[in-house]
Protein backbone atom coordinates (compact mmCIF):
# COMPACT_ATOMS: atom_id res chain seq x y z
CA UNK A 1 0.00 0.00 0.00
CA UNK A 2 2.07 3.42 -1.41
CA UNK A 3 2.25 6.10 1.30
CA UNK A 4 -0.69 8.42 -0.04
CA UNK A 5 -3.33 5.23 -0.22
CA UNK A 6 -5.60 5.59 2.60
CA UNK A 7 -5.61 3.10 5.47
CA UNK A 8 -8.99 2.00 7.17
CA UNK A 9 -7.67 2.57 10.52
CA UNK A 10 -9.75 5.66 11.70
CA UNK A 11 -12.82 4.37 9.78
CA UNK A 12 -12.41 1.22 12.07
CA UNK A 13 -11.82 3.12 14.86
CA UNK A 14 -14.95 5.32 14.88
CA UNK A 15 -16.86 1.94 13.98
CA UNK A 16 -15.92 0.52 17.33
CA UNK A 17 -15.98 3.67 19.08
CA UNK A 18 -18.41 2.38 21.47
CA UNK A 19 -15.42 0.49 22.92
CA UNK A 20 -14.19 3.89 24.39
CA UNK A 21 -17.52 4.59 26.15
CA UNK A 22 -17.87 1.06 27.27
CA UNK A 23 -13.70 0.78 28.72
CA UNK A 24 -14.08 4.43 30.44
CA UNK A 25 -17.32 3.30 31.87
CA UNK A 26 -16.07 -0.13 33.33
CA UNK A 27 -12.23 1.58 33.94
CA UNK A 28 -14.76 4.36 36.00
CA UNK A 29 -16.88 1.74 38.01
CA UNK A 30 -13.91 0.18 39.01
CA UNK A 31 -11.92 3.07 40.14
CA UNK A 32 -8.80 2.12 37.79
CA UNK A 33 -7.91 5.78 37.62
CA UNK A 34 -7.81 5.76 41.44
CA UNK A 35 -6.23 2.85 41.95
CA UNK A 36 -3.33 3.63 39.40
CA UNK A 37 -3.07 6.91 41.29
CA UNK A 38 -2.57 5.15 44.30
CA UNK A 39 0.89 3.54 42.99
CA UNK A 40 -1.26 0.16 41.40
CA UNK A 41 1.04 -0.04 38.47
CA UNK A 42 0.88 -3.67 37.02
CA UNK A 43 -2.36 -5.60 36.04
CA UNK A 44 -1.55 -8.04 38.92
CA UNK A 45 -2.06 -5.13 41.55
CA UNK A 46 -4.77 -3.14 39.98
CA UNK A 47 -6.66 -6.89 40.51
CA UNK A 48 -6.02 -7.12 43.73
CA UNK A 49 -6.88 -3.41 44.48
CA UNK A 50 -9.78 -3.26 42.38
CA UNK A 51 -11.08 -6.68 43.31
CA UNK A 52 -11.49 -8.22 39.63
CA UNK A 53 -10.20 -10.42 37.74
CA UNK A 54 -6.26 -10.46 36.67
CA UNK A 55 -7.49 -11.21 32.71
CA UNK A 56 -9.78 -8.22 33.43
CA UNK A 57 -7.43 -6.10 34.87
CA UNK A 58 -5.12 -6.35 31.93
CA UNK A 59 -7.71 -6.21 28.77
CA UNK A 60 -8.87 -2.54 30.70
CA UNK A 61 -4.94 -1.30 31.09
CA UNK A 62 -4.67 -2.28 26.90
CA UNK A 63 -7.44 -0.53 26.30
CA UNK A 64 -6.77 2.79 27.97
CA UNK A 65 -3.75 2.93 26.51
CA UNK A 66 -5.34 2.57 23.33
CA UNK A 67 -7.16 5.56 23.56
CA UNK A 68 -4.60 7.69 25.40
CA UNK A 69 -5.96 7.59 29.41
CA UNK A 70 -3.27 5.01 30.36
CA UNK A 71 0.90 5.82 30.04
CA UNK A 72 3.17 2.33 29.68
CA UNK A 73 6.34 2.81 30.97
CA UNK A 74 9.04 0.04 30.78
CA UNK A 75 6.18 -2.22 31.97
CA UNK A 76 4.73 0.37 34.16
CA UNK A 77 1.15 1.83 33.93
CA UNK A 78 0.19 5.21 35.25
CA UNK A 79 -2.81 7.64 34.20
CA UNK A 80 -1.96 10.77 31.88
CA UNK A 81 -2.30 14.04 33.31
CA UNK A 82 -5.50 14.40 31.70
CA UNK A 83 -7.09 10.91 33.58
CA UNK A 84 -5.30 12.50 36.61
CA UNK A 85 -7.42 15.29 36.48
CA UNK A 86 -10.72 14.49 35.92
CA UNK A 87 -10.60 11.24 36.43
CA UNK A 88 -9.47 10.19 40.13
CA UNK A 89 -12.00 10.01 42.39
CA UNK A 90 -12.29 13.03 45.17
CA UNK A 91 -10.48 15.52 42.37
CA UNK A 92 -12.75 18.68 42.11
CA UNK A 93 -13.64 18.26 38.76
CA UNK A 94 -13.88 14.42 38.72
CA UNK A 95 -15.92 12.88 35.45
CA UNK A 96 -15.96 9.14 36.73
CA UNK A 97 -20.02 9.58 37.48
CA UNK A 98 -20.32 11.02 34.04
CA UNK A 99 -17.94 8.12 32.19
CA UNK A 100 -20.26 5.58 34.36
CA UNK A 101 -23.79 7.59 33.33
CA UNK A 102 -22.97 7.28 29.83
CA UNK A 103 -21.88 3.72 29.21
CA UNK A 104 -25.70 3.46 30.26
CA UNK A 105 -27.29 5.66 27.72
CA UNK A 106 -25.24 3.92 24.73
CA UNK A 107 -28.06 1.52 23.32
CA UNK A 108 -30.43 5.03 22.83
CA UNK A 109 -27.79 5.79 19.96
CA UNK A 110 -29.69 3.38 17.81
CA UNK A 111 -32.67 5.42 17.47
CA UNK A 112 -30.48 8.20 15.95
CA UNK A 113 -30.84 7.24 12.32
CA UNK A 114 -34.76 7.32 12.67
CA UNK A 115 -34.41 10.84 14.74
CA UNK A 116 -32.28 12.32 11.99
CA UNK A 117 -35.39 11.32 9.44
CA UNK A 118 -37.59 12.91 12.01
CA UNK A 119 -35.34 15.71 12.65
CA UNK A 120 -36.09 15.74 16.75
CA UNK A 121 -36.77 13.24 19.40
CA UNK A 122 -38.65 9.89 18.36
CA UNK A 123 -40.10 9.33 22.45
CA UNK A 124 -40.45 11.59 25.31
CA UNK A 125 -37.55 14.02 25.90
CA UNK A 126 -36.16 13.51 28.80
CA UNK A 127 -34.80 16.78 29.06
CA UNK A 128 -37.87 18.58 29.28
CA UNK A 129 -39.99 16.69 32.10
CA UNK A 130 -39.64 18.55 36.17
CA UNK A 131 -39.90 14.73 37.63
CA UNK A 132 -38.26 12.31 35.40
CA UNK A 133 -35.85 10.47 38.20
CA UNK A 134 -32.98 9.98 35.50
CA UNK A 135 -32.22 13.94 37.09
CA UNK A 136 -31.18 12.12 40.19
CA UNK A 137 -28.39 10.47 38.29
CA UNK A 138 -27.48 13.11 36.14
CA UNK A 139 -27.36 16.34 37.96
CA UNK A 140 -24.36 14.94 39.48
CA UNK A 141 -22.88 13.13 37.14
CA UNK A 142 -22.34 16.54 35.27
CA UNK A 143 -21.60 19.03 37.86
CA UNK A 144 -17.85 18.21 37.47
CA UNK A 145 -17.80 19.19 34.14
CA UNK A 146 -18.37 23.05 35.04
CA UNK A 147 -15.83 23.22 37.37
CA UNK A 148 -13.26 24.47 34.82
CA UNK A 149 -15.56 27.03 33.97
CA UNK A 150 -17.04 28.00 36.78
CA UNK A 151 -13.65 29.06 37.95
CA UNK A 152 -13.03 30.47 34.99
CA UNK A 153 -16.25 32.73 35.14
CA UNK A 154 -14.95 33.84 38.48
CA UNK A 155 -11.98 35.22 37.26
CA UNK A 156 -13.02 37.07 34.45
CA UNK A 157 -15.89 38.71 36.49
CA UNK A 158 -13.22 39.57 39.39
CA UNK A 159 -15.53 37.68 41.67
CA UNK A 160 -13.21 37.24 44.35
CA UNK A 161 -13.03 40.65 45.46
CA UNK A 162 -16.21 41.68 44.26
CA UNK A 163 -17.93 42.19 48.13
CA UNK A 164 -21.23 41.28 48.96
CA UNK A 165 -22.74 40.63 45.10
CA UNK A 166 -25.82 39.09 44.22
CA UNK A 167 -26.24 36.03 42.21
CA UNK A 168 -29.10 34.74 40.42
CA UNK A 169 -28.45 31.10 38.32
CA UNK A 170 -31.00 29.87 36.39
CA UNK A 171 -31.53 26.26 35.61
CA UNK A 172 -28.94 25.58 37.99
CA UNK A 173 -28.84 22.06 38.53
CA UNK A 174 -26.33 20.71 41.03
CA UNK A 175 -25.42 24.33 42.47
CA UNK A 176 -21.75 23.91 41.23
CA UNK A 177 -21.45 27.25 40.23
CA UNK A 178 -22.82 28.89 43.33
CA UNK A 179 -20.61 26.76 45.42
CA UNK A 180 -17.82 27.56 43.69
CA UNK A 181 -18.72 31.31 43.77
CA UNK A 182 -19.61 31.11 47.27
CA UNK A 183 -16.27 29.58 48.50
CA UNK A 184 -14.33 32.66 46.89
CA UNK A 185 -16.29 35.19 47.52
CA UNK A 186 -17.44 35.03 51.50
CA UNK A 187 -19.79 38.04 51.15
CA UNK A 188 -21.52 36.32 48.19
CA UNK A 189 -24.86 35.24 48.18
CA UNK A 190 -26.75 33.20 45.34
CA UNK A 191 -30.18 31.98 44.61
CA UNK A 192 -31.02 29.31 42.54
CA UNK A 193 -33.84 28.75 40.40
CA UNK A 194 -34.56 24.85 39.11
CA UNK A 195 -37.19 22.33 39.55
CA UNK A 196 -37.64 21.35 43.08
CA UNK A 197 -36.11 17.86 42.88
CA UNK A 198 -32.89 19.75 41.40
CA UNK A 199 -33.18 22.00 43.84
CA UNK A 200 -32.83 19.57 46.35
CA UNK A 201 -29.89 18.16 45.16
CA UNK A 202 -28.16 21.28 44.99
CA UNK A 203 -28.95 22.18 48.47
CA UNK A 204 -27.22 18.85 49.37
CA UNK A 205 -23.90 20.26 47.57
CA UNK A 206 -24.14 23.69 49.18
CA UNK A 207 -24.54 22.17 52.58
CA UNK A 208 -21.78 19.86 52.23
CA UNK A 209 -19.23 22.62 50.96
CA UNK A 210 -20.03 24.57 53.94
CA UNK A 211 -21.93 27.46 52.08
CA UNK A 212 -25.90 27.07 52.46
CA UNK A 213 -26.51 29.27 54.59
CA UNK A 214 -25.86 31.88 51.64
CA UNK A 215 -27.68 30.08 49.11
CA UNK A 216 -31.60 30.03 48.25
CA UNK A 217 -33.50 28.08 46.34
CA UNK A 218 -37.08 29.06 44.33
CA UNK A 219 -38.78 25.67 43.15
CA UNK A 220 -40.09 26.72 39.99
CA UNK A 221 -39.70 26.10 36.12
CA UNK A 222 -37.35 29.44 34.56
CA UNK A 223 -40.13 29.77 31.72
CA UNK A 224 -42.67 31.26 33.72
CA UNK A 225 -41.32 31.96 37.39
CA UNK A 226 -40.31 35.70 37.42
CA UNK A 227 -37.42 37.06 38.10
CA UNK A 228 -37.77 40.24 39.73
CA UNK A 229 -36.77 43.12 38.52
CA UNK A 230 -33.19 44.80 39.47
CA UNK A 231 -32.46 42.26 41.87
CA UNK A 232 -29.29 40.60 40.88
CA UNK A 233 -25.59 41.72 39.97
CA UNK A 234 -24.53 38.68 38.25
CA UNK A 235 -26.82 36.27 37.00
CA UNK A 236 -26.28 32.60 35.51
CA UNK A 237 -27.71 30.42 32.25
CA UNK A 238 -25.11 27.48 31.85
CA UNK A 239 -25.65 24.76 29.32
CA UNK A 240 -29.24 25.10 29.12
CA UNK A 241 -29.27 27.40 25.71
CA UNK A 242 -28.45 24.41 24.23
CA UNK A 243 -31.83 22.63 24.88
CA UNK A 244 -33.89 25.54 23.72
CA UNK A 245 -34.67 27.47 20.75
CA UNK A 246 -34.02 30.60 19.28
CA UNK A 247 -37.11 32.37 20.52
CA UNK A 248 -37.27 30.99 24.18
CA UNK A 249 -33.40 31.85 24.50
CA UNK A 250 -34.01 35.19 23.41
CA UNK A 251 -36.91 35.96 25.71
CA UNK A 252 -34.98 34.17 28.91
CA UNK A 253 -32.31 36.74 27.94
CA UNK A 254 -34.50 39.44 27.82
CA UNK A 255 -35.62 38.43 31.23
CA UNK A 256 -32.91 38.02 33.08
CA UNK A 257 -31.55 41.66 31.74
CA UNK A 258 -34.35 42.99 33.22
CA UNK A 259 -33.28 41.35 36.77
CA UNK A 260 -30.19 42.69 36.60
CA UNK A 261 -28.93 45.64 38.52
CA UNK A 262 -27.41 48.47 36.68
CA UNK A 263 -23.90 47.04 35.41
CA UNK A 264 -24.60 43.92 36.18
CA UNK A 265 -23.43 40.48 34.45
CA UNK A 266 -25.02 37.84 32.49
CA UNK A 267 -22.90 34.46 32.32
CA UNK A 268 -24.37 32.47 29.89
CA UNK A 269 -22.28 28.98 29.31
CA UNK A 270 -22.42 26.33 26.68
CA UNK A 271 -20.76 24.43 24.31
CA UNK A 272 -20.36 27.35 21.46
CA UNK A 273 -19.79 26.30 17.60
CA UNK A 274 -17.71 28.85 15.14
CA UNK A 275 -20.10 30.56 13.07
CA UNK A 276 -19.19 28.87 10.11
CA UNK A 277 -20.04 25.94 11.51
CA UNK A 278 -16.20 24.48 11.50
CA UNK A 279 -15.93 23.56 14.63
CA UNK A 280 -14.86 23.16 17.67
CA UNK A 281 -14.95 19.72 17.70
CA UNK A 282 -17.12 18.84 20.77
CA UNK A 283 -19.67 21.22 20.41
CA UNK A 284 -20.24 20.48 16.59
CA UNK A 285 -20.77 16.20 18.12
CA UNK A 286 -23.14 17.31 21.18
CA UNK A 287 -25.26 18.59 18.91
CA UNK A 288 -25.88 14.96 18.18
CA UNK A 289 -27.12 14.64 21.72
CA UNK A 290 -29.16 17.56 21.59
CA UNK A 291 -31.10 16.23 18.49
CA UNK A 292 -31.70 13.01 19.86
CA UNK A 293 -33.45 14.29 23.15
CA UNK A 294 -34.80 17.92 22.61
CA UNK A 295 -37.89 19.43 21.13
CA UNK A 296 -35.81 22.31 19.43
CA UNK A 297 -32.07 22.08 20.98
CA UNK A 298 -28.93 22.96 19.37
CA UNK A 299 -24.96 23.89 19.63
CA UNK A 300 -25.79 27.29 18.64
CA UNK A 301 -23.04 29.66 16.60
CA UNK A 302 -21.34 32.93 18.27
CA UNK A 303 -23.60 35.06 16.02
CA UNK A 304 -26.74 33.37 17.35
CA UNK A 305 -25.44 34.21 20.69
CA UNK A 306 -24.59 38.06 19.89
CA UNK A 307 -27.74 38.69 18.14
CA UNK A 308 -30.18 37.15 21.22
CA UNK A 309 -28.04 39.42 23.47
CA UNK A 310 -27.72 42.11 21.47
CA UNK A 311 -32.15 41.84 20.84
CA UNK A 312 -32.42 41.44 24.52
CA UNK A 313 -30.86 44.70 25.59
CA UNK A 314 -27.20 43.96 26.38
CA UNK A 315 -24.57 46.29 24.43
CA UNK A 316 -21.21 44.64 25.70
CA UNK A 317 -20.66 40.69 24.62
CA UNK A 318 -17.76 39.06 25.10
CA UNK A 319 -16.48 35.24 24.60
CA UNK A 320 -13.84 33.60 26.70
CA UNK A 321 -12.57 30.13 25.82
CA UNK A 322 -13.70 27.24 29.03
CA UNK A 323 -12.77 23.86 27.10
CA UNK A 324 -14.98 22.59 25.74
CA UNK A 325 -17.23 25.40 26.66
CA UNK A 326 -17.73 28.78 26.17
CA UNK A 327 -18.08 31.85 28.05
CA UNK A 328 -20.61 34.41 27.00
CA UNK A 329 -20.66 37.57 29.21
CA UNK A 330 -22.92 40.23 28.58
CA UNK A 331 -23.45 43.81 30.29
Amino acid sequence: MSDNQPTPDTILRLINGYWSTGLLGAAAEHQVFTHLDNGADSAAQLAERAQISERGAQTLLDGLVSIGLVDLDRGRYRNTPAAATYLVKGRPADLSAMARLKLTHMGKLAALPEVVRAGGPISDPTTEVADNPHWGEVVPAIAAQSVPAAAVAADVLGLDEAGAVSILDVGGGSGIYSATWLERNPAARATQLDWEPINAIARRLLTDRGVADRFTCIDGDFHTTDFGTGTYDVALYSHIAHQEGPEDNIAVFTRLKDALKPGGALVVCDYVVDDDRSGPAFPLLFASEMLLKSQQGGTWRRADYHAWLTKAGFSDITFHAAPPATLVIAR
